[in-house]
């Protein structure tokens, strides 16, 4: 069966049930951050007990998805790339509390969970991208038709054919 161009295939198994694992390590997650929220916002301004069950949710989060969500063994490299690559993740986040609590209105108490479920999506494809080793395009999977994406316009980008001698 041949893909039409453009056409992305739809998740398999594997993918729908690391999606599902993906939401309940991402539970875990949040519960671990917003308990740690609450036990520091007595003690520091709002923004900073944020940031610090932020941090210490990300470590956990790191070891869940690992073991539990992409089943593959931590490392060093990951666990450098990991937090670096929240970075986005903890933008959306902050923007959003910033946005939900000083323009909206909205609770200090309940702000951090309304802006953890807007960084989700993002949360995945980044997470996806580092916790999973790369598996080389291989041709008539998802390798692009000859000539296109590679660079090639024209006759060029037509694959040679040997015909034999002339």
């Amino acid at each position: 069966m041949r893909r039409r161009p453009g056409r992305r295939p739809r998740p398999g198994r594997p993918q729908l049930g690391r999606l599902l694992r993906f939401a309940v390590v991402g539970g875990v997650n949040t519960l671990t951050f917003y308990g740690c929220y609450l036990a520091l916002h007595p003690w520091l301004p709002y923004f900073a007990a944020y940031t610090i069950a932020f941090v210490l949710s990300m470590v956990g989060s790191f070891f869940l998805n690992t073991y539990f969500t992409y089943r593959t063994r931590p490392s060093w490299p990951k666990f450098l790339l990991f937090p670096l690559t929240q970075v986005t993740n903890y933008v959306v986040q902050s923007a959003g509390l910033v946005v939900l609590v000083n323009w909206c209105g909205l609770g200090t108490r309940v702000a951090p969970l309304a802006a953890a479920v807007l960084a989700i999506p993002f949360t995945y494809l980044v997470s996806t991208r580092i916790l999973l080793p790369r598996r080389p395009r291989t041709r008539g999977t998802d390798a692009p038709p000859d000539g296109e994406g590679d660079g090639r316009t024209g006759d060029e980008a037509q694959p040679v054919r040997f015909a034999g001698p002339v």
